[in-house]
């Protein structure tokens, strides 16, 4: 089946149960890819994935243990589009620079074993957004099949927003976190395990540390030095009586779980 007959599908199966996968089986048309995950996003809410493919065995940890707080971490998650945007985007290229340090890749990204994700992320409207991955084990996206993925956003974006218009009420039943933001859920789940210790500034280190944001990109943003962010973490290990970021990590999740 070549792009055309696909797409001619995809428009076929709007409004039905089978679009997602008529969606990623016409994508594959132009670029193959082995596996695929649609999120939408909303607030802080747990996403809802909108398809998967995974056998059971892998979508554990792409699609619930990722619902069970990681997606906190992710930067699709962490970087929606404008109101009615819609892009194609590396996961690299949205990574902040210790991505590939930062205990979300090590103790859960790379569990997915995937040589490159890209995104096509795209706004639904009402504070909602979306995001089709495509995956390789493999191999990277060649430059030009990045640019023929891109010249069907349109299609895709379009299509999504027809099949999914109101995505919002769905998002009733989603755990709803203590806090709207990121900081302020870390903070809320230290505090719900009777871990109240830390200062504004150390819960900002911690934030900005889960992401993947080294200790220069972090005093950039929090205008202190990278000295300053290094006595931070020093401190809040001391406080939390834990000795590396693994742990840091862990520890988040594991009050995260507390708060649902």
């Amino acid at each position: 089946m070549n792009w055309i007959e696909a797409s001619a599908h995809v428009v076929e199966t709007l409004g039905t149960p089978d679009f997602a996968a008529a969606l990623v089986a016409a994508l594959r048309c132009v670029a193959p890819f082995e596996h695929s995950v649609t999120f939408a996003y909303y607030q802080d809410r747990r996403p809802i994935a909108l398809h998967d493919e995974f056998p059971a065995w892998k979508r554990q940890v792409m699609v619930e243990d990722y619902q069970a707080g990681p997606y906190l971490l992710d930067p699709f998650y962490l970087h929606p589009p404008g109101p009615g945007q819609a892009k194609l985007v590396r996961l690299r290229e949205l990574a902040p620079d210790r991505f590939y340090q930062a205990e979300y890749f090590r103790n859960y990204y790379v569990q997915t074993e995937l040589a490159e994700e890209i995104g096509f992320m795209l706004d639904m409207g009402q504070g909602v957004h979306a995001v089709i991955s495509a995956m390789r084990a493999s191999r990277a996206f060649s430059a030009r099949e990045f640019r023929e993925l891109a010249a069907v956003l349109p299609f895709v974006a379009a299509s999504a927003r027809k099949n999914w218009p109101d995505l919002r009420p769905r998002f009733a039943d989603q755990p709803e976190a203590a806090q709207g933001a990121l900081a302020g859920r870390i903070d809320a789940a230290f505090r719900n395990v009777g871990r109240n210790l830390l200062t504004p500034r150390e819960t900002e280190v911690v934030e900005y540390t889960l992401k993947g944001h080294s200790a220069e990109a972090t005093g950039r943003a929090l205008g202190i030095s990278p000295g300053t962010v290094r006595i931070h973490k020093r401190n809040i290990y001391a406080k939390l009586r834990i000795g590396s970021q693994g742990e840091l990590f862990s520890n988040f999740i594991a009050a995260l779980e507390d708060l649902r």
